[in-house]
């Protein structure tokens, strides 16, 4: 009897443990999002767009993708593929994309690489209906085409904020994958403010999600769960060109912004301070005396810029633009960017071990970007304590880099291990080092003879249009 009530007591207490994670799982459920009425209010406002350029060219832009990685049934549905696994056309290419409606009178916000360079815009409606559409302005640097359709009463999105996006937040796209029109995706926002330092959309500091979006999906909406958009779906991080899980998504109040600047002037106006910058890795964030490798190396200063007046040096780092942290050298570009021309800001800068805050009045970025052209050279000098044979620059290397005389030396051969991994090659010119600059060969081997063994030194070089500086260690004697 004993036993029997043991058992009995052990079921029971399985029995309510049962229950209670039933009652667990149910409630779990409750809190799960349903995006049922947010589709159905939103999804009329997203448009298929459909791109046509002449000649017989390929689709797409971005990552290819191997023909033998198509599915079938996207073979049949695009028709023969080109040399680079993209649909291909004969006489025509075409683009196909997402977008969405801004207002009732048939502004449509999308993604300039849908349509750039089409010879025909066409927008197809939810009811089907199919619109030429007029392309009102594009922005290169956001990625952004607005554009216009003549129809009246159309359904619109509602804009939302997208600085208040955090991290773990829930967001819904609906766009044309593969041409799949109003096609539902969701996920989380994975990273907000995410830069790429690089030319391409320097100044956009993109949303990035886990949500599922294909090609397609660009230029379509990213909501937030109150139905408002926060984003437009531009890129996706793929090594095959499908979804691996990694989106991205330009702000939508940086959107927002080149619209009604592209409907005022016809163009967008940026703000710059006149710097070049680059990251800081533990070799240099050692040399400058940093205590971790944070913040936006100085490499360059443009004479006359509002940096260059405000006192900024060639070194410094800067730790803060008007407030904002600088974690790294891509972070800075769309603070500046998105900044009016005019406006005053101050930068913290970290200088010689201390930190001090220098104010500056933010200037406006050229239209037009001339880049300088690259250098070789040649020579027969040997290799110094840094691994680095270096000669005298000439007259025509100093003209096509626009170097000014009694600067630089350049590269002619690169021998050392520690020079190897830094990524100095023949070609690239070196102006400083450490915080000596240097004019000829002799001046630099004297430099570098300086650097005591295992220590790291910073040598400022210049490769094409782009200054940087990177750390060399000098390597250690054997005994």
């Amino acid at each position: 009897m004993h036993k029997i009530a043991m058992h009995k007591a052990a079921f029971n207490k399985l029995l309510a443990l049962v229950a209670l994670a039933l009652l667990s799982a149910g409630a779990f459920a409750q809190q799960l999002p349903d995006f049922t009425q947010l589709v159905q209010k939103n999804a009329p406002a997203v448009v298929n767009i459909r791109a046509t350029h002449t000649g017989s060219e390929e689709i797409g832009s971005g990552n290819q993708v191997d023909p033998q990685d198509v599915p079938e049934i996207f073979r049949r549905f695009f028709g023969p593929l080109g040399p680079g696994g993209q649909p291909r056309f004969d006489g025509t290419r075409v683009s196909l994309g997402s977008g969405f409606i801004i207002s009732s009178d048939g502004y449509v916000l999308t993604n300039k690489h849908v349509v750039d360079g089409a010879d025909q815009v066409v927008v197809r409606l939810s009811d089907r209906r199919e619109l030429d559409a007029k392309v009102i302005g594009t922005d290169a640097d956001s990625d952004i085409a607005l554009l216009k359709v003549d129809a009246t009463g159309l359904p619109t999105v509602a804009i939302g904020d997208s600085s208040k996006l955090k991290p773990g937040q829930w967001v819904v796209a609906i766009g044309s994958p593969f041409g799949f029109d109003h096609s539902v995706t969701h996920g989380i926002v994975s990273y907000v403010g995410r830069g790429f330092g690089g030319a391409d959309q320097q100044y956009v500091p993109f949303i990035q999600t886990d949500v599922p979006i294909n090609r397609g999906n660009s230029g379509g909406p990213l909501f937030n769960m109150d139905g408002q958009v926060v984003g437009i779906n531009s890129q996706i991080v793929s090594n095959t060109g499908s979804s691996v899980g990694i989106s991205l998504a330009i702000p939508i109040n940086i959107a927002m912004n080149t619209v009604e600047q592209l409907k005022k002037y016809g163009h967008v106006s940026r703000g710059m301070i006149g710097v070049q910058v680059q990251n800081i890795d533990r070799g240099l964030a050692q040399s400058l005396g940093l205590p971790s490798a944070e913040g936006a190396l100085v490499a360059n200063v443009t004479p006359g810029s509002g940096a260059d007046k405000a006192g900024v040096q060639i070194r410094d780092v800067i730790l803060a633009f008007d407030g904002h942290a600088i974690d790294q050298s891509s972070d800075l570009p769309p603070l500046v960017g998105n900044t009016k021309p005019g406006s005053k800001a101050e930068l913290k800068i970290f200088r010689d071990g201390k930190t001090i805050t220098l104010p500056v009045t933010v200037g406006e970025l050229p239209q037009d970007k001339n880049a300088l052209a690259s250098t070789g050279g040649a020579g027969a000098n040997p290799a110094n304590a840094l691994g680095i044979a270096v000669d005298d620059l000439t007259a025509e290397q100093r003209k096509q880099l626009g170097i000014k005389d009694g600067q630089g030396v350049v590269i002619t051969d690169v021998r050392g291990p520690a020079a190897q991994r830094a990524g100095l090659q023949p070609g690239d010119v070196i102006l400083m080092v450490g915080r000596k600059s240097v004019k000829s060969a002799a001046e630099f081997n004297a430099a570098a003879k300086e650097a005591k063994p295992g220590e790291s030194v910073m040598l400022l070089m210049r490769r094409g249009d782009a200054t940087q500086f990177v750390a060399v260690t000098v390597p250690k004697s054997k005994g």
